[in-house]
């Protein structure tokens, strides 16, 4: 009886184990864009929305839109989207035709750091 308890308990510790691992581990990937990673939009967009798999700190996370030159042509006023704090969002001014560079540094409220970039092209 008394091994059986202690083998219980053993096994509840591993099995919630891994359940704690990735809290800790978190990172903020880019999940979602809009305009989508890699695609080709007739309707110039007049804002780029980033969606992350986890809540980000908005004090150190960026997003900004380059162009073919690499000028930014976004209009500086990246926020976090009030309905989802895993959601980061710039205006933009008027964009061409032409492909766009979205250059992203997120930073998780765990202060996890991910970054990476992404085109999309706005058709002639």
């Amino acid at each position: 009886m008394h091994r059986s308890f202690v083998y219980a308990g053993l096994g509840a510790l591993i099995a919630a184990g891994p359940a704690c691992v990735p809290a800790a581990l978190a990172h903020a990937y880019l999940s979602r864009a809009v305009p989508a990673v890699g695609s080709t939009v007739s309707t110039p967009p007049t804002e780029i929305d980033c969606s992350f798999t986890e809540d980000l700190e908005p004090s150190f996370s960026t997003l900004e839109v380059q162009d073919a030159s690499g000028k930014r042509v976004d209009s500086g006023n990246m926020h976090i989207s009030p309905r989802d704090a895993k959601e980061m969002i710039i205006g933009v001014g008027h964009l061409g035709p032409g492909t766009y560079k979205v250059v992203w540094h997120a930073v998780s409220v765990d202060t996890h750091h991910t970054q990476g970039t992404f085109t999309f092209t706005v058709a002639q």
